[in-house]
């Protein structure tokens, strides 16, 4: 994580043209985690499933969870070095602000956060195994018990001024440490479907929300940079250094997941959280009673709007869409080929089922004079002529002639897949 701080900040820096390293580092530290929101996108669903180990989507997923909560260390210390070393700065110095960044923010902030989440998180597993055996907790209180831990955690830290999110992500893992409370609702689909309605919630607000036109028109860095930027940031950030450490991380066994693993490492919540942060920080501490901010840092505040959003969308884009281009550019390929070689019909190929199903259908057969006949060879006349001179509807044949080749249709994937514990046994119902 540090080096992908550095790396981004490196970029941003060069980029960018911020007036001190210090303001980069700030950039850099708010799109150094790895969002646990887009990182779903590969380790949850039918293709996490049937391609990608099991040790490499908990490795992502802890991953993300963790460094969506230990952003806080990089990013306050540049924002104390700021404040108190920056060239605008009228007091105190280098020693105030490492004593407020190992105080307040990793014994405060961190420490605090790690032993609250994990305190509670045991605690509420206690709670609720106590309630379970005495039939204390209906079904549906049962399920929603992590909802509400993590409500009740976010809004505890929130009154104490911890790490909300680190606090959640302890207290998590401590509540489903022994796994039990994950396999008594494996088979429930109430926690995705509140997790994919707070997703799709919290991407409509990105859309509204993205300063789309100060992209194009701002006074920090012109959009010739900003595209430069977003590509190098989502190469340079993390793939080379999960490509240089892979031999030492034990779930990555080969060079195509080095390669995979240093490729997801997408850029969505966390950074915008970390963002409206160091805006609060520039509002509340350096900033006068008018709300103006210090002459060293009126262009901070922007930099950091502009380049966090848009390095945002670059990784919502690549990331979110790289997965189902992936699956197309792996498919299509197979399931033409399969529908044209089925469809073939001596040496004449019809492209596509559902099109020479009714071409066949609906034509008019004609003969050799190209003239339409009353009994053609595909589908029948329209209309019958009897023997008595008068017409009628001619009713159209059940099925095709058989010198015609009926098409068939392949369906894939429709049979579902059933989960089955490890260990062959069913889930048990604690509950009444």
């Amino acid at each position: 994580m540090a080096f992908m701080w550095i790396a981004t900040s490196l970029l941003v820096w060069g980029f960018a043209g911020t007036p001190s390293f210090l303001h980069a580092l700030a950039v850099g530290a708010c799109v150094t985690p790895t969002d646990p929101v887009l990182s779903a996108v590969i380790v949850k669903g039918k293709f996490a499933d049937h391609n990608i180990p099991k040790e490499l989507q908990n490795l992502i997923v802890a991953e993300s969870g963790a460094n969506d909560g230990l952003g806080y260390p990089f990013l306050f210390f540049a924002l104390y070095l700021i404040k108190f070393v920056g060239s605008g700065a009228t007091s105190g110095g280098g020693g105030e602000a490492m004593g407020l960044w190992f105080t307040y923010t990793w014994a405060y902030t961190i420490l605090l956060s790690i032993i609250y989440g994990a305190v509670v998180g045991l605690l509420a597993k206690e709670l609720l195994r106590w309630a379970v055996k005495r039939n204390y907790v209906d079904r549906e209180s049962f399920l929603v018990s992590a909802i509400s831990l993590a409500l009740f955690v976010l809004g505890t830290c929130g009154l104490i001024g911890t790490d909300d999110v680190l606090a959640c992500f302890i207290a998590g893992n401590a509540f489903t440490w022994d796994d039990w409370f994950r396999l008594e609702t494996l088979d429930d689909s109430l926690q995705p479907t509140i997790d994919m309605l707070l997703n799709v919630t919290i991407f409509l607000w990105y859309g509204a929300y993205i300063p789309w036109t100060e992209f194009r028109h701002n006074a920090v860095i012109p959009v010739y940079r900003l595209i430069p930027l977003g590509i190098a940031v989502l190469l340079v950030r993390r793939l080379p250094w999960i490509w240089g450490m892979h031999r030492w991380i034990h779930q990555i066994t080969g060079t195509h997941q080095a390669l995979f693993v240093g490729f997801f490492g997408p850029i969505g919540v966390s950074a915008v959280f970390y963002l409206f942060i160091t805006l609060e920080f520039i509002e509340k501490f350096m900033s006068d009673e008018d709300g103006n901010p210090r002459s060293d840092v009126k262009e901070l505040g922007a930099t950091v709007r502009i380049v966090v959003w848009f390095l945002v969308v670059c990784s919502v884009v690549v990331h979110g869409l790289s997965i189902p281009l992936g699956k197309i550019g792996y498919l299509a390929p197979r399931t033409i080929s399969r529908v044209l070689t089925e469809n073939s019909n001596g040496g004449n190929v019809y492209y596509g089922t559902a099109i020479s199903t009714m071409s066949r259908w609906f034509s008019v057969a004609k003969d050799s004079e190209g003239q339409p006949v009353n009994n053609p060879a595909v589908l029948g006349s329209i209309i019958r002529t009897n023997n008595d001179g008068t017409s009628e509807p001619a009713r159209p044949r059940s099925t095709p002639p058989s010198d015609v080749p009926t098409p068939r249709i392949v369906w894939q994937d429709l049979e579902p897949i059933r989960r089955v514990r490890t260990d062959g046994s069913r889930r048990s119902n604690p509950l009444p």
